[in-house]
């Protein structure tokens, strides 16, 4: 189990984690984030944990806004030394909601109540068509125009593809630029998933040409790609968890 603390005070958030390591010896504490700001940037930048402790009243403002800002997709227990955010609270994906001083048997109660509502799959129905699908055949290269002649680009070769104004061009690791005869829709159906990532409607790129990820406005993120483009490379917030889980961050 991968916990996240959100908690302003040190003393309560590292009291917190060793409640919880008590408990769950096999739990993990990803991080202790002490602000709105902190917790907004580190949502973007990595993958939900199992389960988040959220304070209410953080440094600067009220931790509702992390929820407002960024699309979290995971448990919630609120701790705080007030009652009258409860309705609130459990609006935003919260199983329970825990007053101060936080006691062990309260936390005891409610990592219960997470396990109860959470049970791990084995095998979901998607996987299973997946097993049962015949596997497709992979593109492992490209012929594309050179001059006079035809040139074969190794799948591995490739960066990205790139769609701009109903043209599709293959980027190679070194920054030629190719035309070739597909669509970013057929493409994605015949490359591999594992190492290429639909970014959005213009772009297909492949895991080792991602150099940086950064937040960018309303749970959005921006790509900073090898070989470089002159555009901007976005991924929407309903898409980033997708690309943030992908990219195995």
């Amino acid at each position: 189990m991968k916990v996240v603390i959100v908690e302003d005070e040190q003393l309560a958030a590292s009291a917190l984690s060793a409640i919880v390591k008590k408990l769950r010896p096999q739990a993990e504490i990803l991080s202790q984030l002490g602000s709105v700001e902190e917790a907004v940037q580190w949502f973007i930048l990595h993958r939900a944990p199992d389960l988040i402790f959220c304070d209410i009243h953080l440094s600067d403002g009220n931790s509702f806004e992390i929820f407002r800002q960024v699309a979290i997709n995971c448990p919630v227990i609120f701790t705080t030394a007030y009652d009258q955010y409860a309705i609130e609270a459990f609006k935003v994906n919260s199983i329970d909601y825990l007053l101060k001083p936080i006691k062990a048997e309260d936390v005891a109660h409610a990592l219960k109540k997470y396990e109860n509502q959470h049970h791990p799959v084995s095998l979901d129905i998607n996987n299973l068509q997946q097993l049962l699908q015949p596997q497709q055949q992979l593109k492992s290269r490209f012929l594309v125009k050179q001059g006079q002649g035809i040139k074969a680009i190794a799948v591995e070769e490739v960066a990205y593809f790139w769609a701009e104004e109903g043209v599709v061009f293959l980027v190679t690791r070194q920054g030629k630029r190719f035309i070739i005869n597909y669509t970013l829709d057929q493409l994605q159906e015949q490359l591999n998933s594992a190492v290429f990532f639909r970014a959005n409607r213009q772009l297909i790129v492949h895991i080792n040409a991602v150099q940086e990820v950064r937040p960018y406005f309303k749970g959005r993120v921006s790509l900073l790609l090898q070989p470089p483009t002159d555009k901007d490379v976005i991924i929407s917030s309903s898409k980033a968890p997708e690309f943030k889980e992908w990219l195995d961050m």
